[in-house]
């Protein structure tokens, strides 16, 4: 199970929300390359970096400073936040970054996922962030009701994609521990594996994700626990 840190990105800040509020931030460094050579000093094996910014607005908005993080480093990063076309995907992954996250884009378009899988295979992956049971989208900001969580699962295991991040977002930024209920109902239904997002607080939950690996959980992304010193990095690797 892949242990991954965040590095959330607000106007150049590394920052964590509550619930995807962006009116409840917590800024925690100025600088996001620093965080990023941190957390690989710590160990990491890939970091997860997102574009608050594009993520919000539809158009990824700190492209050079992602590219930056990415030149710098050794270990792998993976990237998500207003990545919204095939150029943009294309000209990141020009630049070391090992892959893509899909979210708003791919709820909103099936034939924009199926082109983006097709063309660049396992270095896209889609995320999909859930807030009362509906597939949130544009920062989390709206709720998607065209599709519901269950028939855009179906869509991407039938397109091929064998892999996905999962964020409740209710449960994220508050340190009140992961949804395991609804991951163990998402791993039997689907068939897919699961990267967890959200609720991380303890090493106790990190044991009770890592209870999941076996139904197919691949991985868990750490965030605030991490920046409020909650655990190291270095111990919560001890459960990868």
């Amino acid at each position: 199970m892949l242990i991954i840190p965040a590095i959330d990105i607000i106007g150049g800040n590394v920052v964590r929300l509550f619930q995807g509020k962006f009116n409840q931030k917590t800024s925690y460094s100025k600088d996001p390359v620093k965080t990023a050579k941190h957390w690989a000093r710590q160990g990491a094996k890939l970091i997860h970096v997102v574009d608050l910014d594009g993520a919000i607005s539809g158009e990824a908005k700190n492209i050079g400073l992602i590219k930056k993080i990415a030149a710098q480093l050794d270990v792998p990063i993976e990237v998500g936040g207003g990545i919204r076309s095939l150029a943009v995907i294309d000209e990141l992954l020009d630049s070391k970054i090992m892959r893509l996250i899909l979210g708003t884009k791919a709820i909103e378009d099936p034939e924009f996922l199926k082109k983006a899988f097709s063309k660049f295979k396992n270095r896209v992956i889609v995320s999909a962030d859930v807030n009362a049971g509906k597939l949130a989208i544009k920062g989390w900001q709206v709720s998607y009701k065209r599709c519901d969580l269950g028939a855009f699962l179906k869509n991407i295991a039938a397109i091929g994609m064998k892999e996905l991040i999962f964020t409740d977002t209710s449960k994220d930024g508050t340190l009140k521990g992961p949804n395991i209920k609804m991951l163990k109902n998402m791993l039997k239904t689907t068939g897919l594996k699961i990267i967890s997002s959200g609720g991380v607080s303890s090493l106790e939950d990190i044991y009770r994700l890592k209870m999941l690996e076996k139904n197919g959980l691949s991985g868990v992304i750490i965030g605030k626990a991490l920046y409020e010193g909650k655990f190291s990095l270095k111990e919560a690797l001890k459960f990868s």
